[in-house]
C-alpha cells in the first residue's frame, strides 16, 4: 500500500491566533511529548532495574535513567507529531493537539524534538553508559523513522514492528544497571512486543472511522473484526506464554509466575471474550473493544511491578 497525501486544514483554526499565554504554552510543549504515554515506557524500565540489582538499584542511577528516558521518549513523540501533524488534524482523537491548534508552530516542534534527542543521548552517555545511550537513541529513531515515517501509512502490521521502539525501554533499564543486555531483558522485551499489538488495536477498533478518514492502514481499518480479534487472541497466548519463561530460566523465583499466570488469564478472558463479540457480530458499544485496552495497562502495570518485587521474596 503505497503512501496516502491527506490534506489538513491549516493549523491553528482550532484556535485563535496571536500571542498564547505562557502557562497556554507550557502546557503545549509537554503535551508534545505524551506524558501518558511516557508514564507506561518508565513503569517497564524502573522494575527492569530493580531485577537486573537484585534488589535496590542506585536510586540516583534510577533517576537519571527516567529523566533520560522521560526527554527520549518525549522527543520521538514531538517529532512523531511533527511528521503526522497533517492527520492529526483530520482526525478526531487528535485534533486538539498544539500543532493542530496552532499553539506550538511546526518549526517550534521540530526544533524542539530534536534538543530533546540531543540532550537525551548526551546525558545517558555521560551519566549512566553509552549502551544505554544507544539504545535510547536506536528507540527514538526507530519510533520516528521505523514507524512514523515508513510503517505507519504503508502497512496494516504497522504496530507490529512499530511496537519495537516501545519494547526499548526494557533493554535501556536492564543495561543502565548491568552495561548489557541478558536473556532475562530479551524475554520481558519479548513480552512487551507481543503485549503492543492487542494492546493497541482495540483502541483501534473504537476509532476504526478516523484511520479511514485519513488514509492510515491499521488493522482494523483494513480488516473486520472478527479478523482483527482473532489476531488479537494469537498474539496474547503468545505474549502470556512468552512471560512465563523467567522462572524455568531462573531469573525470578515464586511470585512473579504467580502474579503472570493470575494476571495472564484475565487477560485471555478478556481476549477471548472480545472475539466472541465479534464472532457474534456485536458492535460499537456492544462490542466492548475498549475492557481489553483498559485490562492491557493494568496487565502491565501488575506483571512489572512483579518484576521489582520478586527479587525481595527469593
Amino acid at each position: 500500500m503505497s503512501v496516502t497525501a491527506v490534506e489538513s486544514r491549516p493549523a491553528g483554526t482550532l484556535e485563535p491566533s496571536g500571542h498564547q499565554p505562557l502557562g497556554a504554552r507550557v502546557k503545549a510543549f509537554i503535551e508534545l511529548t505524551k506524558p501518558r504515554i511516557i508514564e507506561l515506557l518508565l513503569m517497564t524500565t524502573i522494575p527492569v532495574m530493580f531485577l537486573a540489582a537484585q534488589g535496590v538499584p542506585d536510586l540516583w542511577l534510577v533517576v537519571i535513567t527516567c529523566l533520560g528516558g522521560y526527554l527520549s521518549a518525549g522527543g520521538a513523540n514531538a517529532l512523531n507529531m511533527y511528521i503526522d501533524r497533517d492527520i492529526d488534524a483530520l482526525m478526531h482523537r487528535t485534533e486538539r493537539r498544539p500543532l493542530v491548534t496552532g499553539v506550538v508552530k511546526p518549526r517550534e516542534c521540530l526544533v524542539f524534538g530534536i534538543s530533546l534527542a540531543v540532550i537525551s543521548t548526551l546525558m545517558f552517555g555521560l551519566l549512566v553508559n553509552w549502551l544505554s545511550a544507544a539504545l535510547s537513541l536506536g528507540a527514538l529513531l526507530f519510533y520516528v523513522v521505523g514507524y512514523t515515517l515508513i510503517l505507519k501509512r504503508r502497512t496494516s502490521q504497522n504496530i507490529v514492528w512499530g511496537g519495537i521502539a516501545g519494547c526499548l525501554p526494557v533493554f535501556i533499564g536492564w543495561s543502565a544497571v548491568k552495561n548489557e543486555v541478558s536473556w532475562a531483558a530479551v524475554i520481558l522485551f519479548l513480552v512487551m512486543f507481543f503485549w503492543t499489538p492487542p494492546h493497541y488495536w482495540p483502541l483501534s477498533m473504537k476509532v476504526t472511522e478516523d484511520y479511514k478518514r485519513v488514509g492510515v492502514p491499521m488493522l482494523p481499518a483494513v480488516a473486520g473484526n472478527v479478523v482483527v480479534a482473532n489476531q488479537i487472541v494469537v498474539y496474547s497466548w503468545v505474549m502470556v506464554l512468552v512471560s512465563l519463561l523467567l522462572w524455568p530460566l531462573g531469573y525470578v523465583g515464586w511470585f512473579y509466575p504467580l502474579v503472570a499466570v493470575l494476571a495472564g488469564g484475565l487477560w485471555l478472558w478478556e481476549a477471548h471474550a472480545l472475539r466472541a463479540r465479534a464472532r457474534a457480530g456485536l458492535k460499537g458499544a456492544k462490542l466492548k473493544e475498549m475492557r481489553l485496552f483498559h485490562w492491557s495497562i493494568t496487565y502491565v502495570s501488575l506483571v512489572f511491578a512483579a518484576v521489582a518485587i520478586d527479587p525481595f521474596l527469593r
